[in-house]
């Protein structure tokens, strides 16, 4: 049996637990077993059951109102809970935020080979070989695990969810936590506001130094809302305070690998590009001809991003009502 730790936000699972579980459905097929998706805290029934049209055959519940706010050692031992249950040979999560906390507990406890950032599905003909992402998204690595169990963190957004059919039945897993596993109390929730997470979104419009300052942040905004995209920036536009620091992209905030990435004023540093490399097309607007980032891109735009922007949110605009 292969279990996947599906992350839900407010009740609703998240579009990259929905890719785990699909992730997972393909190597049972390999293997010849099924899936069980973990879920935690306050999640509807119905949600729960939908998992079913992404290849979970089955549910376990742990409905502990603790675990509505993240806890790392107390998440880890729901998951060794049921993977002991299940006797699962393989077990899924995702490498964000949650499963770089959570993943590496549950390879240590179960003494399991652990493949961390996976890109790819793995190869059995020979073994179990998986191939992975290293040197911050530079290049690739093929790591195969030997141990009995294998533990897995899926790179977000690296296969597209596709929904299919099928209903998931749900059982309640008893994990058997205790005060001791909530040693470390969560006083606060701060979460990053926008209609779209960055971490899930396709389509990301980012900028840079070369903005100016927060008040000309407004012509990305109006990109954005006509795409249908996120917001990002670079660190600098964060450390001066320009944007959040949720915002905030590359080697020393977020990691993400967005269908379409726009860098609106980025030169393009190493440190920046270890956070974005794995987009899928990267569109750059800069008026600095030798701006780094020209060299990774896939489309480039030469130009000041006060004249360029405005005239794309407008060709987009004249698009979708062409659509019409």
């Amino acid at each position: 049996m292969i279990v996947v730790l599906a992350e839900h936000a407010q009740g609703v699972f998240k579009k990259k637990s929905l890719e785990a579980i699909l992730y997972a459905a393909h190597i049972a097929k390999e293997m010849g077993t099924g899936v069980t998706a973990i879920a935690m805290g306050n999640v509807s029934e119905s949600e729960m059951q939908g998992l079913g049209a992404y290849g979970a055959q089955r549910v376990l519940h742990t409905t502990d109102a603790r675990l509505d706010n993240f806890n790392s050692k107390a998440y880890a031992k729901v998951v060794i809970a049921a993977a002991k249950k299940e006797s699962a040979k393989v077990i899924v999560g995702l490498h964000d935020t949650t499963g770089k906390a959570v993943m590496p507990r549950v390879a240590a406890r179960l003494q399991a080979g652990l493949v961390a950032g996976a890109v790819g599905y793995p190869t059995m003909s020979n073994g179990f070989t998986v191939k992975k992402t290293v040197f911050s998204g530079k290049a690739f690595a093929f790591v195969t695990v030997t141990s009995d169990t294998k533990v897995i963190s899926l790179m977000p957004n690296t296969f597209p969810v596709v929904k299919g059919e099928g209903s998931a039945t749900i059982e309640t897993l008893d994990a058997g936590l205790s005060d001791a596993d909530f040693s470390v109390k969560v006083l606060e929730v701060s979460k990053a506001s926008g209609a779209i997470p960055l971490s899930e979104a396709e389509l990301v419009v980012s900028g840079g130094r070369g903005m100016k300052g927060p008040e000309n942040w407004y012509v990305l905004e109006d990109l954005a809302k006509e795409l249908g995209a996120a917001t990002a920036c670079s660190r600098p536009v964060a450390d001066s305070h320009w944007r959040p620091h949720g915002e905030h992209v590359g080697q020393t905030g977020g990691t993400i690998r967005p269908n379409l990435y726009i860098a609106v004023g980025i030169s393009g540093a190493i440190q920046h590009l270890a956070g974005v490399n794995g987009s899928k097309t990267i569109v750059v607007i800069n008026k600095d001809p030798e701006a780094p980032f020209f060299k990774a891109a896939d489309y480039g735009v030469l130009g000041d991003a006060m004249e360029v922007i405005p005239k794309l949110t407008e060709a987009v605009k004249k698009y979708k009502a062409s659509q019409n």
